[in-house]
């Protein structure tokens, strides 16, 4: 559920960063979302680097998972790792 609200949040700030190139955001604060948005993405693609070896594990296409991660960080890799500590630990378990 958390996660979730997570996910919406960090969705909400790209658009809004996107919106904000097109239209004048209130209170002129156009320049820090899209700060925001790009230091995310920065922080996220470093995470696609770090993480590697757990978002190859996501069942879909390697590109989406890399793509999940840049926009969702560690909201998406995380749940993968854990899955695969959970595996290791317990090997009767899909």
């Amino acid at each position: 559920m958390i996660n979730t609200l997570f996910k919406g949040l960090l969705v909400a700030t790209y658009v809004l960063a996107l919106v904000s190139l097109f239209v004048a955001l209130p209170l002129d604060a156009a320049p820090l979302v899209q700060r925001l948005a790009l230091v995310l993405l920065g922080v996220h693609a470093l995470e696609c680097l770090l993480a590697f070896k757990h978002i190859k594990r996501y069942s879909g296409p390697l590109w989406v998972s890399l793509a999940l991660s840049l926009l969702f960080g560690l909201l998406h890799w995380m749940p993968l790792a854990r899955a695969a500590r959970l595996a290791e630990s317990d090997p009767s378990h899909p």
